[in-house]
């Protein structure tokens, strides 16, 4: 019992070792690659950045022939570090288990791994280290390149505070749903003032909130459009033909390179969104144009949008 909790406490090298299979394997390790992120579920996780602790043990196919000094033919520790460095670029992540999840099946995507070991540690929220270690082998885990990789381009909508309130809103959405295209709307706050806060951050959570509030005020003027407030509910919408009306703050709070516009700008907002996920054309019913738009505009006023 004692070797076995040593064990579990150990490096992943020696893991690797003590559970290698009858065929050996040549490893290459990542020790102690330390990088300063933002991660975590927890509020006072969000917009403060800590350390994080990689350890990586790769088991790889032993090479057939003479290496001749050639790093081709090798698995470069650089494709570790760029595996971890990917997906804390990719998007802002609550969890250690999702990261090391997602930098295992980077890395068997590389036709030498075989098997891997990841153990991630925060060394910031406590008096030691706080981490998770996982084991994964080919053909255990989906590879990434098999998943689903059509590309939809959804039809995005904003509608102002008069459009959302329009006897016309019911056959508009009746309009939009017969392009057959997957259906997402956005809207601003309501015409309410705010609470006012003294941070920066603070205030940016309060204007998301006030329009995922708006959100849901459309949301009950028609029982066709569901609030959706996660990537893998969007796409799942996306794909299930579900009208999305979008809640703002998930997705913007944990953008890495998220939006300029702020929470109060909403038109703004929709159209960073938009670009996001690849909207065919953004379609603003009753609203200003914002000043900059990543994707195409038709700007229509909400007492005589015809679609």
């Amino acid at each position: 019992m004692a070797s076995e909790i040593r064990l579990a406490f150990s490096h992943p090298s020696e893991r690797s070792e003590a559970t290698a299979t009858s065929a050996p394997l040549d490893r290459i390790s990542v020790r102690d690659h330390i990088v300063d992120v933002e991660i975590g579920a927890f509020q006072a996780e969000r917009g403060v950045t800590q350390r994080i602790c990689c350890n990586v043990v790769v088991e790889v196919r032993p090479l057939t022939g003479p290496i001749d000094d050639d790093v081709d033919r090798i698995l470069s520790y650089d494709k570790v570090t760029e595996a971890i460095a990917y997906e804390l670029s990719d998007e802002r992540l609550n969890l250690l288990e999702t990261l090391a999840e997602r930098v295992a099946d980077r890395i068997l995507l590389e036709p030498q791994a075989m098997r891997v070991f990841v153990r991630i540690e925060k060394l910031d929220r406590g008096p030691g280290a706080l981490g998770v270690e996982i084991v994964r082998s080919r053909g255990t885990v989906r590879p990434i390149e098999a998943a689903d990789t059509e590309v939809l381009h959804p039809e995005l909508v904003y509608l102002s505070n008069a459009a959302i309130a329009s006897p016309h809103l019911g056959a508009w959405i009746e309009q939009l749903e017969a392009l057959g295209r997957p259906l997402i709307f956005c809207v601003g706050p309501a015409d309410a003032a705010a609470p006012v806060a003294s941070h920066p951050l603070a205030q940016r959570r309060i204007d998301l909130l006030a329009i995922e509030q708006n959100a849901w005020v459309l949301a009950a003027r028609d029982a066709r459009c569901k609030v959706v407030d996660t990537r893998t509910e969007l796409d799942w919408a996306m794909r299930n033909g579900q009208i999305c009306i979008w809640a703002p703050s998930k997705i913007v709070l944990d953008a890495v390179d998220g939006p300029s516009a702020k929470g109060a700008d909403a038109v703004a907002l929709a159209s960073w969104f938009a670009a996001t996920f690849e909207a065919r054309e953004m379609l603003v019913i009753g609203d200003d144009a914002p000043k900059e738009a990543s994707v195409a505009l038709r700007m229509m006023s909400a007492t005589q949008a015809k679609i």
